[in-house]
């Protein structure tokens, strides 16, 4: 019988689950990731492997796996901010090495992007925009189902494109430098963090995206000034994709997904930064949510097998 894994690792988990050929998960685990230890990192993705095998009765057809952060094209080795140890460390090799079957990589954006284009939100569109706003802020773009990752394996990533400097002198915003080695990326002001960050901003205390909004719906009027700011800002970046790739919807993920107000406001938000004409794409919840990454990262694997 095939079977197919994914991997999703996050900062706090790995996650792997199997899926048949009919793409039912059969067996599922998690564990904590070793943020900070390389070689028990690679121990516990070699060690969920095993205990999957063991458990399905056989190995899987091929590996997928989602990686937190961008890999170097020359040299190979992974820049994460989200897991430290594999900073600096060539893991595809790695793990290839530790694994010794079929594996592909895609980055954790991607896989979720992949995900919601294969029988969720985007099923059957001929194009789609994977929009994540979580903890940090990025995506992906496939076109007929498939993942276009480009040239570097970056397509998508437009949490670091600049917020213009209209943008932040209408709001009085300051150019903050990203960790990435950009300053201004959108990232820093559309994630969940900069949420709060645009919330102290208007005057308010340091709380979470959730509280803020929570507080937007009672009306209080410092937190729906940070929403305001906040649709603004992604109403631009969205905007901004729509002009480069033209995706049939836009589907969105992370934690920010979530939020109804959303789906609610930002189709007008991103209108206002389109020239006339131009109509925005339906804006969707997504159908897996935090399931996608590893469901993803298993469609990648089955893709390769059988494009």
């Amino acid at each position: 019988m095939q079977s197919w894994y994914g991997i999703d690792i996050g900062g706090t988990k790995i996650e792997l689950v199997a899926f048949d050929a009919a793409w039912q998960a059969r067996h599922r685990q998690r564990v904590a990731t070793p943020a900070q230890d390389y070689a028990a990192f690679l121990e516990a993705v070699d060690a969920l492997v095993r205990d999957a095998d063991t458990a399905l009765g056989a190995p899987a057809t091929a590996v997928g796996i989602a990686l937190p952060g961008v890999v170097e094209r020359d040299g190979g080795r992974l820049l994460s901010a989200n897991v430290p140890a594999l900073t600096g460390r060539r893991v595809h090799d790695d793990l290839r090495q530790r694994l010794q079957r079929p594996l592909q990589f895609g980055n954790d954006l991607q896989c979720f992007a992949l995900s919601e284009a294969n029988g969720g939100a985007a099923a059957g569109q001929a194009s789609m925009l994977g929009v994540i706003l979580g903890t940090g802020t990025g995506g992906g773009y496939c076109i007929d189902g498939r993942l276009v990752a480009g040239r570097n394996g970056i397509a998508g990533e437009w949490g670091h494109w600049s917020i213009p400097a209209h943008l932040l002198a209408r709001h009085a915003l300051p150019l903050l430098d990203c960790p990435c080695g950009l300053r201004g990326c959108m990232e820093r002001y559309v994630s969940g963090g900069g949420v709060s960050m645009l919330h102290r901003h208007a005057g308010g205390d340091d709380i979470d995206a959730a509280a803020i909004i929570a507080r937007a719906q009672q009306g209080d009027r410092v937190a729906r000034r940070a929403l305001d700011m906040h649709g603004d800002l992604l109403g631009h970046g969205l905007a901004c994709l729509v002009m480069a790739v033209d995706p049939h919807v836009i589907v969105l993920g992370g934690g920010l997904s979530k939020a109804g107000h959303l789906y609610r406001d930002l189709p007008a938000a991103v209108a206002r930064h389109l020239f006339t004409g131009v109509a925005v794409p339906p804006i969707l919840l997504p159908v897996f949510g935090d399931a996608g990454g590893a469901r993803g990262a298993a469609l990648l694997a089955h893709q390769a097998i059988r494009p």
